[in-house]
């Protein structure tokens, strides 16, 4: 249990985030809900964790916008206080080749998988860092196992941008670990959640873990939340600057 301490969630409105919230209410965090456009999903969201006795605020913000981040902080601050952990979950899977780059599916793609790490981490650090007078925390960061297998057909892009998660998540956790920061990721596999609409739904998805998978199954949302939730927390006190994969072995 967490008690009286609050969590920050990006693109928390559905998918690994919302399990991640649901599960964070049921340890006691108090919890800000960060969502982009999906503010009917985000408010029920919020409701149904207040009647589990979380206190919650929803925070909307494009977090691949600084301006937008830095205000979406002030609102937590405001309405939670201190913050204790980050989860950067916010992201997009994306599906084009090489010959469909251009300036905007390039641009936004890292915009909402790269960028909004560092924006998202940038506030998080001037509020926890020991030297800034604040009293430590972790900051979560959410990969994929593409970064290391290069991804689905058409993901070479959304490839990169998770390699560059895993860099800066290690680069991140040897700069702030002296300031009481504890920076870990995550890199889920197959995971049964909306964001593989991109590659034909969860169903394709399904029957194609069943031999792409070594556990022979896609994995589920709140497993990766348990797994996001153990490393905010103070059972992870001594795990710093290293990646989970929840992958069922691929």
């Amino acid at each position: 249990m967490n008690p009286s301490k609050n969590i920050l969630i990006t693109g928390a409105s559905r998918g690994i985030g919302q399990a991640i919230a649901r599960l964070a209410a049921q340890q006691g965090w108090s919890i800000g809900l960060n969502y982009h456009r999906s503010a009917q999903e985000a408010q029920a969201l919020a409701d149904e964790l207040r009647q589990m006795g979380a206190k919650v605020v929803c925070l909307q913000a494009d977090v691949s916008q600084q301006a937008q981040v830095k205000s979406m902080f002030r609102e937590f601050d405001e309405a939670l206080g201190p913050l204790h952990a980050l989860i950067n979950n916010a992201g997009v899977l994306a599906s084009f080749l090489i010959t469909e780059v251009d300036e905007t599916n390039l641009s936004q793609l890292y915009g909402a998988n790269v960028f909004s790490a560092y924006y998202c981490a940038r506030e998080a650090v001037l509020r926890m860092s020991t030297t800034r007078g604040g009293a430590g925390g972790a900051i979560v960061n959410m990969s994929s196992v593409a970064s290391r297998l290069g991804g689905l057909s058409g993901g070479s892009a959304y490839a990169g941008s998770k390699g560059a998660l895993d860099s800066f998540n290690l680069a991140l956790a040897k700069e702030v670990g002296s300031q009481g920061i504890r920076v870990n990721a995550i890199r889920p596999g197959l995971i049964a959640t909306e964001i593989h609409n991109v590659h034909g739904g969860i169903a394709q998805m399904q029957t194609m873990a069943k031999t792409a998978v070594p556990m022979g199954r896609s994995g589920t949302a709140e497993e990766v939340a348990k797994v996001a939730l153990w490393l905010a927390g103070n059972d992870a006190s001594y795990v710093h600057g290293t990646i989970v994969d929840v992958a069922g072995g691929r």
